[in-house]
């Protein structure tokens, strides 16, 4: 399996970030895109994808997703959470374009900073030049973020447009039997549903809490019951 090109500044990929990870729920269409994007020994018909979706629409899991699938079908692939690299300057886009795939996640961050803007307006240039392939998230649509570079947005729309849904209280059930099947175990749905109806119900919550149960139950070699989450829990 080829490995991915070390990531910038201390960015690393989360190894539970992957497309089989990933319940899609109404984002299927999505999620059948990407994967075809992502895999360096497909012909997508096209070659640049922008998500956007409110918090927790698993943005950024399926950036790292693509990535995780870039490598895993020997090609290069690049993540780079804008939010956390801006006092790195826009300097660190130069030469992003060498590889096969780029994934830049939070492009929010960059709106209204002049120099950020123009440095992504030429990247994407040499990009498309390259015929390279090109993944941006973002919490809004192109033309809904506040850009200050009328051709950076022109470029933004080009591609592919997609709006990630969030999960239903039924999706979210869903998700997290498929998480806790990953790791083992087996979570009945009623059990799904008292988590759901207990606990906080953001994404980051549910996914810390199937981390705290899972740790809980194989200490204690129990398997996933009500009366165990609640003890466990707290609840």
């Amino acid at each position: 399996m080829a490995q991915p090109m070390q990531l910038p500044l201390g960015v690393k990929l989360r190894d539970e970030a992957t497309f089989d990870n990933y319940y899609p729920g109404s984002n299927a269409g999505v999620l059948a895109a990407l994967q075809v994007l992502a895999d360096v020994q497909s012909a997508p018909a096209e070659l640049y994808i922008y998500l956007w979706g409110a918090s927790g629409s698993g943005r950024s899991h399926l950036l790292q997703a693509a990535c995780h699938r870039m490598a895993e079908t020997g090609g290069l692939a690049m993540y780079l959470p804008l939010a956390e690299l801006l006092d790195h300057g826009p300097g660190l886009l130069e030469g992003m374009e060498q590889f096969d795939l780029l994934c830049l996640d939070e492009l929010d961050a960059l709106a209204g900073r002049e120099e950020w803007e123009e440095a992504l307006f030429h990247l994407y240039n040499r990009i498309q030049q390259r015929q390279g392939r090109l993944l941006i998230a973002a919490a809004a649509a192109p033309r809904a973020l506040p850009l200050q570079l009328p051709d950076l947005v022109s470029r933004l729309g080009w591609g592919l447009v997609f709006q990630l849904q969030v999960l239903d209280d039924d999706g979210k059930q869903q998700m997290l039997k498929l998480r806790a099947e990953r790791r083992g175990l087996q979570m009945p749905d009623e059990v799904a549903r008292y988590i759901l109806s207990r606990g906080a119900r953001g994404m980051s919550e549910l996914f810390s809490a199937l981390e705290q149960l899972d740790q809980a139950s194989l200490q204690a070699q129990h398997r996933l019951t009500i009366p165990f989450v609640k003890r466990v829990m707290g609840w």
